[in-house]
């Protein structure tokens, strides 16, 4: 969450006031002072001090999921199971949402979040994170495929894909590492 924003929240005055105080460097996140109001700030990963003084109670909710086959990688769905149905009440906070899909009949790790910046950026091409998807064939891979999917696969109909490395396990499973997230790529 942007700094400026989780100071104003904590009731450090207005936004002119919080933009005062980050320009007299007296906001610190982990003893270093911070210059500009956008700066991205993780209440359990930094230490956050305003004059000195720690400031805490914003954090964000972070469930990582085993996403069994059969359910939705959605909010809601009036006919199928949906990811946020498999988490506690407990555990569910406004704005929750699943970072990125995963297919119905796919099972898999999936992160659920209501931080939407670590959202996007773990999503956005530019950033290169690196998706790793272990799949299983009907047809038996061969060594060209692994230079195939570092050239970049053509789908049906001219469909560039990134590079991606594949890992040949044996015949029928491999892993697939993948920097980007196409509709359905992975089964394509």
């Amino acid at each position: 969450m942007r700094i400026d924003k989780i100071l104003e929240e904590k009731g450090f005055g207005s936004r002119k006031t919080v933009k005062r105080l980050i320009q007299r460097k007296v906001v610190l996140v982990d003893g270093e002072a911070v210059t500009n109001g956008s700066f991205n700030v993780e209440g359990r990963l930094h230490q956050v001090t305003v004059q000195g003084a720690p400031i805490s109670g914003f954090p964000h909710q972070y469930v990582m999921l085993n996403k069994p086959a059969g359910v939705v990688t959605a909010l809601t769905d009036a006919t199928c199971k949906t990811v946020l149905d498999l988490i506690n009440d407990r555990d569910k906070t406004e704005g929750l949402y699943p970072v990125g899909r995963l297919d119905r009949d796919t099972e898999g790790l999936l992160l659920l979040t209501d931080n939407g910046q670590l959202g996007y950026q773990l999503l956005i091409p530019e950033k290169k994170v690196t998706k790793v998807y272990e799949v299983t064939t009907k047809e038996p891979m061969e060594t060209t495929d692994i230079a195939a999917f570092a050239a970049g696969i053509v789908f049906i109909g001219g469909e560039m894909c990134k590079p991606a490395q594949l890992e040949i396990v044996d015949a029928h499973r491999a892993r697939l590492s993948l920097s980007e997230g196409k509709f359905h790529q992975v089964k394509k």
